[in-house]
């Protein structure tokens, strides 16, 4: 095919060229049974042709379509199909309109807001732990494999070398020294033995990239890189700048940990610790002592019954929230998946306009958004400066199964108890 673009492939009309890579070109594309536009990508044909290496490039061509295809996400790339047309392999994937990778905001001078940073590092690591309960490891996480849409959504692509554990080896892509070095493991440059955290390595650098616009590992050798990688620590985010919260710099340490056994767990673990970054991002509170909220904690009717080691659990899951008076908490109308405890103040409950109430100390609310994330149906208020803490169920899944179950029992008594009251009341107003 040369540089010459097809008019077609299988039932696709291709019309023209917006992407290459190592693995292809990438071209848009015409379904007319959707009638729809996709994005065709297309083996490169000198590789394929290549006596040596032809069937293992066709081999980890095909590869993307067999893992990818076996993951449906919103953050992941969606196949669509697969083929060959004459000599020409080709996979469709869903086409991005208008967008780019992160790569091109891996610059000093064209770095994005670190909320916006924070909100993509928290889809990509709750898209890999989704792949990795799936069986799926990328291997080649980095800046030009994440694509961001013209409204700053993410999708993952590019899972030409990507393997499935405990899969048929036919399927899959041998393990070793495979992917792009600047954003490899210890483990994987070292060609031992990898699993889901080798993606939360690079993912580590991804973010490091985004929010300084230097890589962690510079070198100016491949043998000087492998060197850093697995022997030296990154320079502290503070190293290019002085104004990123220290929740970040521990984010970033523990992802690019040299041993998988003091990196993060799963996707979902890293994905917690970004959430409690970008609510500190909205809310910088103050450093407040941990003793004082555990005591506080000890006090308030909701964790009655809990030992103390999963009070600690709690306090390590939720976000501590300090509200001025007259500050909206939640607003009537909003999406919002977090669910409320007051440790200190009142707040006033409202809806259209009308008050319906007041919270005091030991109240919840926000029950119905955490149970599965609604619209909220009413407004709540600070009456005066208000403490209290905030929990989603992403932070939840992170603590012990011991402490999830006892949260939920309570939880759902309080719910109860909660709409028992709202019916009575209801009744009572029929009365």
């Amino acid at each position: 095919m040369g540089n010459s673009i097809p008019e077609k492939l299988g039932k696709y009309e291709i019309q023209k060229q917006i992407g290459r890579g190592s693995m292809g070109i990438v071209y848009q594309g015409y379904d007319p049974f959707a009638d729809n536009q996709v994005a065709v990508k297309v083996a490169i044909s000198d590789s394929l042709k290549d006596p040596d290496s032809g069937q293992r490039y066709r081999k980890m061509f095909f590869n993307e379509a067999h893992t990818a295809g076996m993951l449906k996400h919103p953050n992941i790339m969606g196949i669509l199909d697969a083929g060959v047309d004459q000599d020409e392999c080709y996979i469709v994937m869903d086409l991005v309109e208008g967008g780019n990778t992160l790569k091109s905001h891996c610059k000093p001078d064209k770095l994005l807001p670190v909320e916006q940073v924070v909100e993509i590092i928290f889809k990509c690591a709750k898209a890999l732990d989704y792949a990795h309960r799936q069986g799926v490891i990328h291997r080649d996480i980095k800046p030009t494999n994440i694509l961001l849409t013209s409204d700053f959504d993410i999708k993952i692509g590019d899972f030409s070398i990507a393997h499935i554990i405990g899969s048929d080896t036919t399927h899959t892509m041998p393990i070793g020294f495979i992917g792009s070095p600047r954003y490899m493991s210890p483990e994987q440059v070292q060609e031992d033995a990898i699993s889901n955290q080798t993606d939360l390595f690079s993912l580590g650098i991804v973010i490091y990239e985004l929010l300084t616009g230097k890589h962690p590992f510079i070198a100016d050798s491949f043998s000087r890189l492998i060197h850093k990688i697995i022997n030296e620590q990154q320079p502290p985010l503070s190293t290019y700048r002085s104004d990123l919260p220290e929740i970040l710099e521990h984010i970033v340490h523990h992802a690019l940990q040299k041993s998988p056994s003091n990196r993060y767990t799963m996707g979902l673990n890293m994905a917690a610790d970004l959430s409690l970054a970008f609510d500190y991002l909205e809310h910088p509170e103050e450093d407040i002592n941990q003793q004082e909220i555990f005591n506080a904690l000890q006090e308030v009717e909701f964790f009655k019954g809990f030992p103390e080691a999963e009070i600690w659990e709690i306090i390590q899951a939720c976000i501590w929230q300090t509200c001025n008076a007259g500050e909206e908490i939640i607003l009537e109308g909003e999406i919002d998946d977090s669910f409320y405890i007051i440790i200190i103040g009142t707040a006033e409950v409202s809806k259209e306009g009308h008050v319906l109430g007041e919270l005091k100390p030991g109240d919840c609310f926000g029950e119905m958004g955490y149970l599965e994330k609604t619209k909220r149906t009413a407004t709540i208020i600070a009456k005066e400066e208000m403490q209290l803490i905030k929990i989603n169920a992403t932070l939840i899944d992170q603590v012990s199964s011991e402490c999830q179950l006892r949260f939920s029992k309570v939880f759902l008594r309080t719910l109860i108890r909660r709409l028992s009251h709202t019916n009575l009341m209801a009744i009572a107003k029929v009365g």
